[in-house]
């Protein structure tokens, strides 16, 4: 039985419900990442003993899972736009916002499906615009393609601002400290793809970046969905 399924038990003097579990297991990976949540930290932050955690949550990753359901739901759009590559655009930047809200998601997003009712809805909402463009399989694909976009970007940024926050170094800062030791590699003449790219390509900030590649990865989707069997 999942814990989606397993019943809550009974109240104790101490309120307790997976609910306020969940929002402060929420609240210390917030702070500290997922490396913060244990189920005794959470039980100091709810005042309760430890083992009482255990009658409504089996395991960390359960509630791993459960956390993750929860701010899946910052995911969701009041309204599904009716156009599928707007449905799956503000898909991608409404997951984005979120796991800069909670970067610790960049750590869970692509791992085992999400089987929670947020969950679901957002595999729903990505989905169901696509739902009659092209045989089942050719939208399973084309979900898949720009899930795996949104993933490895939001991954890749969050590590970016991870390192900012370890080193104490600002994008800026880093460059001005590496800066030399990149230009005397570029002078070899070993790296001149790379040395074109720095010299003269045009340097956007990471929301840009996103965007940008996102609108490419929705245009090889169309492409696809157009001519399901090229």
């Amino acid at each position: 039985m999942t814990v989606w399924d397993r019943p809550e038990p009974p109240a104790r003097p101490v309120p307790l419900d997976r609910r306020r579990i969940v929002a402060a297991a929420v609240a210390l990976a917030d702070e500290g990442g997922l490396e913060a949540v244990s189920l005794r930290k959470v039980a100091a932050r709810l005042n309760a003993g430890p083992m009482r955690l255990y009658g409504y949550i089996s395991t960390k990753e359960e509630l791993f899972d459960l956390m993750m359901d929860e701010v899946q739901a910052e995911i969701l759009p009041e309204e599904q736009p009716a156009d599928w590559r707007e449905a799956l655009r503000t898909l991608a930047h409404r997951t984005r916002q979120t796991a800069l809200r909670h970067p610790w998601l960049a750590d869970l997003l692509g791992g085992r499906p999400a089987l929670g009712p947020n969950g679901l809805a957002v595999t729903e909402a990505a989905l169901a615009p696509l739902d009659g463009l092209a045989d089942v399989d050719t939208v399973l694909r084309a979900a898949e393609t720009v899930s795996s976009y949104v993933t490895g970007a939001i991954r890749r940024e969050i590590a970016n601002l991870r390192a900012e926050r370890a080193t104490g170094l600002s994008k800026r800062d880093w460059q001005r400290a590496f800066g030399p030791h990149v230009t005397r590699m570029l002078a070899t003449g070993r790296f001149p793809a790379l040395a074109k790219a720095v010299h003269d390509g045009r340097h956007v900030d990471a929301g840009e970046s996103f965007a940008t590649g996102l609108e490419w990865v929705l245009d090889a989707v169309a492409g696809k969905l157009a001519h399901p069997s090229a």
